[in-house]
């Protein structure tokens, strides 16, 4: 649970669509991001994650890609800031004319391309295997725990909609999450296997 509430580039995934998109979307974008924790435990559970891990070429290839959707992320939600966009409309499903399924995507994508979500579970997970809990308990825990976290941020944001449907509001919210999110990925980009 403290994993999933630590920031980084899932709080601001959730955080951004519901403020932008609403509550609904932001609940996609974190069943997404649960997803990727789900495959991350069974993942570190089976040993592929230590493989990545151990793999100088593999996690070089997470990471960089990880890095590169983030900076795509991040200089989305800046163009988003800059160009302003006016007033949110709040009867509009989605304003970017794209879909829950779009958002699932996003969440799964940011928490899959993360290697350091790979590292985190490797040294994480194994701890728990010994003591006779099963891989499928121990990743239904992570996924609870993940669920339940981001749903209630995608709720709590979701319901401060009014306020982030006010354009300086939103220009300063996609501004600081565009800004975060490149950071976090120059971040990733620049990191080195511990």
């Amino acid at each position: 649970m403290l994993g999933a509430m630590s920031p980084g580039p899932d709080f601001a995934v959730v955080v951004r669509r519901s403020a932008v998109s609403g509550r609904g979307h932001g609940m996609a974008a974190a069943a997404g991001i649960a997803v990727g924790v789900f495959a991350w435990v069974v993942a570190a559970a089976t040993g592929v994650a230590a493989l990545l891990a151990a793999s100088a070429v593999a996690f070089t290839v997470v990471k960089v890609v990880g890095a590169a959707y983030l900076l795509y992320l991040g200089i989305r939600s800046l163009r988003a800031a800059w160009r302003g966009g006016g007033a949110l409309k709040l009867d509009v499903p989605d304003p970017g004319g794209r879909g829950s399924w779009a958002a699932f995507t996003e969440g799964l994508l940011t928490n899959v391309l993360n290697p350091k979500a790979a590292l985190f579970f490797v040294a994480l997970v194994p701890q728990f295997l010994g003591s006779g809990v099963s891989v499928l308990a121990l990743s239904g825990v992570a996924l609870a725990g993940t669920v339940a976290w981001f749903l209630v941020v995608a709720n709590v944001v979701g319901t401060l909609r009014k306020v982030f449907a006010k354009p300086a509001v939103r220009r300063a919210v996609d501004g600081l999450t565009g800004a975060a999110l490149i950071g976090l990925g120059v971040k990733l980009a620049t990191s080195t296997r511990p």
